[in-house]
C-alpha cells in the first residue's frame, strides 16, 4: 500500500478499497471461501448450501429521497445474499448511535426496517445497540448480517462468466448517487429523483424460475456499473464489452452528472442487478425481467468476449471503443 493511514477512498469499492482487502484483510483472514472475493460467502453445513454476508452502512445524509438509512441497510444484505441465487431468510441488525440522537428518528429508521423486511420476506432474529459519546460518530451506524438458503443445482459466482454469455442490466443506473447528492449540504439541485434503493429477492426468483445458465450476478453499488463488471472480469479471466447506446440513464442523472463531473458507470445503484446469462437463455431471463417491477426497464447491455482478459470495453455512441477501468479515488464518499 502507498499509503500509511485511511482516507475515504479507501472505502469506495474501487481500486484502493481492492488495495485495502488484498494487502491487508486478505493477508490475515486469507481462506477458500473468502478468496472467491464474492459479495457473500457460500457454505455447506451438512449439505445444506447456506450464503451467509455482513455489511455496515453509513450513508450520509441518513434520510434521502426514496429511502433511509434503514431501508438501505435491510435492502442491501437481501441484495447480497440474493446475488447468489439465495433466497433470504434471517438477519441481524447491529446499531451505532451518538449520544444525543433524536429517538423519534430513530423510531422512523426501525420502521424504514420493518417495512423493507416484510417486503423482503426476511425476518430480523438478533441485534445489538451501543451508544457513544458525542463527536464519536456521526448520528447512526448501522450493521447488518444475513443468512439465506440456495437450492440444489444453483451455482452463481463472479468468476462463472464464460465467452459468448450475455450481460444484462436490470434498469436506469446512477439513480442512488445522485438521489444522495442532491441531498447533501451546499450541493442540492432539483433532480426530482429518487433513489432505486429495493430488495432484488423476488427479481432473482423469478430470472431462476426460467433459467438454469444464469453464470454471474451482482449489484453494482460503490463504483457503480463499471466497477463490478471489472471484478467480474478479472474474477472470470475474461473481457467485458458493453455499449454505451444501450445503458439507461435517467435525463436527471445524466444532467447532474456533467454538471459536477461524475461518470454514470461509476455512480452507486442499490436497486440494480448485472446478469452474466448463458446467449441461448438470455432473450427469455430478459422477458421474465421486464415483468418484474424492478427489472421493467431491463435491456441486455453486452456480452463476454475472450480477450483483453480481465478488462472491460465501451463501445461509445460514436462507434469507438475505449477501456472501463476500476474507480481509482473517492467519486461519492458514504454513499451507502
Amino acid at each position: 500500500m502507498n499509503h500509511d493511514k485511511i482516507i475515504l477512498a479507501h472505502g469506495s469499492g474501487g481500486k484502493l478499497s481492492n488495495d485495502l482487502l488484498k494487502n491487508i484483510f486478505l493477508k490475515d483472514f486469507t481462506n477458500p471461501i473468502l478468496e472467491k472475493l464474492d459479495d457473500m460467502a457460500i457454505l455447506n453445513l451438512n449439505g445444506v448450501k447456506v450464503a451467509f454476508t455482513t455489511d455496515s452502512y453509513v450513508v450520509n445524509p441518513i434520510f434521502f429521497n426514496g429511502g433511509d438509512i434503514g431501508k438501505l441497510a435491510i435492502c442491501g444484505t437481501v441484495n447480497d445474499l440474493s446475488m447468489s441465487g439465495a433466497v433470504p431468510k434471517y438477519i441481524s441488525a447491529a446499531f451505532v448511535i451518538e449520544e444525543g440522537f433524536p429517538v423519534d428518528d430513530l423510531k422512523k429508521i426501525t420502521g424504514s426496517m420493518r417495512k423493507a423486511a416484510e417486503e423482503a420476506g426476511v425476518e430480523i432474529v438478533t441485534g445489538d445497540t451501543k451508544v457513544v459519546e458525542k463527536g464519536s460518530a456521526d448520528k447512526i451506524f448501522i450493521n447488518t448480517a444475513g443468512i439465506g438458503l440456495i437450492e440444489s443445482g444453483i451455482d452463481i459466482s463472479g468468476s462463472n462468466a464464460k465467452v459468448g454469455d450475455r450481460v444484462i442490466l436490470s434498469g436506469t443506473i446512477g439513480d442512488h448517487g445522485i438521489a444522495i447528492m442532491s441531498r447533501r449540504e451546499g450541493l442540492e439541485f432539483k433532480t426530482g429523483l429518487k433513489s432505486d434503493c429495493a430488495p432484488l429477492n423476488q427479481l432473482v426468483q423469478d430470472m431462476l424460475q426460467v433459467s438454469e445458465k444464469i453464470r454471474c450476478l451482482r449489484d453494482p453499488t460503490r463504483g457503480g456499473l463499471a466497477t463490478i463488471l471489472n471484478e467480474i472480469a478479472k474474477q472470470s479471466g475474461v473481457s467485458i464489452c458493453i455499449k454505451e447506446e444501450k445503458i439507461p440513464v435517467k435525463e436527471g442523472v445524466g444532467g447532474a452528472c456533467e454538471m459536477l463531473g461524475f461518470d454514470p458507470l461509476y455512480v452507486a445503484n442499490e436497486g440494480k442487478l448485472i446478469a452474466v446469462v448463458d446467449s441461448i437463455d438470455a432473450e427469455k431471463v430478459l422477458k421474465a425481467m421486464k415483468k418484474n417491477k424492478y427489472g421493467k426497464d431491463s435491456q441486455i447491455i453486452g456480452e463476454i468476449a475472450e480477450s483483453p482478459k480481465g478488462k472491460v470495453l465501451l463501445k461509445t455512441f460514436l462507434g469507438t471503443r475505449r477501456i472501463i477501468d476500476v474507480l481509482v479515488g473517492e467519486q461519492l464518499p458514504r454513499i451507502c
